[in-house]
């Protein structure tokens, strides 16, 4: 059974920073891309970054390049280093699996997800 448990979130002042981390089981983790993914209140999904199967090729959007970075290890840990935290960051952050070793935005190559962990960014 695949199980992605996210971890790591909480409440941050602006300009802070968090490291969120995911904990994956039940796949072979070196065989698959992955991503992180959020929920602001009140809005769809957006998709943050993803890396690819062998973490040497990274992607993110265009609102957390230069802040965020996203990495993972052979332990079966996937993680958002978030730095220089704004408000419009807060939401529900998830860890996604790919079905294939690329990375891409397509939130709908993702097949599985983690339940999430929350981030408020506020003063």
């Amino acid at each position: 059974e695949v199980q992605l448990v996210e971890s790591g979130g909480g409440l941050v002042q602006p300009g802070g920073s968090l490291r969120l981390s995911c904990a994956a089981s039940g796949f072979t983790f070196s065989s698959y891309a992955m991503a992180w993914v959020r929920q602001a209140p009140g809005k769809g999904l957006e998709w943050v970054s993803s890396i690819n199967s062998g973490g040497g090729t990274t992607s993110y959007a265009d609102s957390v390049l230069g802040r965020f970075t996203i990495s993972r290890d052979k332990t079966r840990m996937l993680y958002l280093q978030m730095n220089s935290l704004k408000l419009e960051d807060t939401a529900v952050y998830y860890c996604a699996k790919s079905g294939s070793y690329y990375p891409t935005p397509m939130l709908d190559e993702y097949d599985y997800w983690g339940q999430g962990t929350q981030v408020t960014v506020s003063s």
